[in-house]
C-alpha cells in the first residue's frame, strides 16, 4: 500500500457504500481523513427535502446505512485521526465552513476525493423534468467544482495537492435513460482536465477515476435477474470491489502518482469494452 502519512483527506460522500470504503482505505494507508456527507448519523431528517436530492439517500438513512461515525471510528483504531462534517456540496458556504475548520484542527489539506453524487434519477428523455437534470448537474457536477475551488487555495500555497474526481465509465459511453447523470460524469472529465492544466505549476495533480459496475448497498438493491445481465455485459463476468476502487484512489493520491495528471483512469473489468 502507498503511504499517505501525514497527509490530510478530505472526502465527501463517505456516509457509506463507494465513499466509506474509499475513506477506510486512506486512512489505512496514514492520511488523516474528513469524512463528510450530507447526512450523518443521529440527525434527524426532513424525508420530503432529502428526496428532491436523492430517493435512495431516504431509503438508507431509513434502514441504517448511514455510517459516519462507525467510519471514523475504524480510522482513529487503525491509528490516524478523523473528523466527521454534515456537509451540503451544493452549498459554497458550507464547504468554506469545513474546510476552514479542518486546516485549523490539521493546518491543511492535502487531499479530495469529490465522491459524492446522485444517480436515481432514471427515466426515458420525453419524461424527464427540469428538476431532475437541474439535480444530475447540481450535485454531481457543480458540487465537484465547488469543492475544488474551496480547496484550491490551500493547495496552491503548500505547492502540493491530489484531487481525485469519481465520474463513471458512463461519461464516456453514455447512460440509457439517464441524461443528467451521463452528462454530469462528462462533465466531470472535462472539468478535470481543465483545472488540471491550472494545478500542474502548483504541483496539484487533478485526475478522474471512472468506476464500473461496483459491488456497492446502491448496485445490490437490483433483483438477481437484473445483476446477472449486468455481470453478463463485463469482460470479467463480476462486479467489482469497493476496494478495487480504493486502491486506485490511494495511488492517485500518493507520491508515486506525481506525473499522473488530467488522466482518466477506467476501472471497470472490462464494461467498457465490446464483448463478444
Amino acid at each position: 500500500m502507498f503511504s499517505l502519512t501525514g497527509k490530510v483527506a478530505l472526502v465527501t460522500g463517505a456516509s457509506r457504500g463507494l465513499g466509506r470504503v474509499i475513506a477506510l482505505a486512506l486512512g489505512s494507508a496514514g492520511a488523516r481523513v474528513v469524512v463528510t456527507d450530507l447526512l450523518v448519523e443521529n440527525e434527524k431528517i426532513d424525508k420530503a427535502e432529502l428526496a428532491q436530492y436523492s430517493r435512495l439517500a431516504v431509503h438508507f438513512a431509513e434502514t441504517g446505512g448511514i455510517k459516519t461515525e462507525s467510519t471514523a471510528e475504524e480510522i482513529r483504531k487503525m491509528g490516524s485521526e478523523s473528523l466527521i462534517f454534515k456537509m451540503d456540496v451544493t452549498i459554497p458556504d458550507e464547504i468554506l465552513k469545513v474546510i476552514a475548520e479542518v486546516v485549523e484542527k490539521f493546518g491543511r489539506i492535502d487531499i479530495l476525493v469529490n465522491n459524492a453524487g446522485v444517480m436515481d434519477n432514471m427515466a426515458l428523455l420525453e419524461n424527464q423534468t427540469d428538476r431532475m437534470w437541474d439535480r444530475d448537474l447540481k450535485v454531481n457536477l457543480t458540487g465537484v467544482y465547488n469543492c475544488i475551488r474551496e480547496v484550491w487555495p490551500h493547495m496552491m500555497n503548500q505547492k502540493w495537492g491530489r484531487i481525485i474526481n469519481i465520474s463513471s465509465f458512463v461519461g464516456l459511453s453514455g447512460a440509457f435513460a439517464q441524461p443528467g447523470y451521463g452528462a454530469s460524469k462528462a462533465g466531470i472529465i472535462g472539468l478535470t482536465k481543465s483545472v488540471a492544466l491550472e494545478g500542474a505549476k502548483y504541483g496539484i495533480t487533478v485526475n478522474a477515476l471512472l468506476p464500473g459496475f461496483i459491488e456497492t448497498d446502491a448496485i445490490m438493491l437490483h433483483k438477481p435477474e437484473m445483476l446477472e445481465r449486468i455481470k453478463n455485459r463485463i469482460a470479467m463476468k463480476r462486479l467489482g470491489k469497493p476496494e478495487e476502487i480504493a486502491s486506485a484512489v490511494v495511488f492517485l493520491a500518493s507520491r508515486e502518482a506525481s506525473y499522473i495528471t488530467g488522466a482518466e483512469m477506467s476501472v471497470t473489468g472490462g464494461a467498457d469494452l465490446f464483448v463478444f
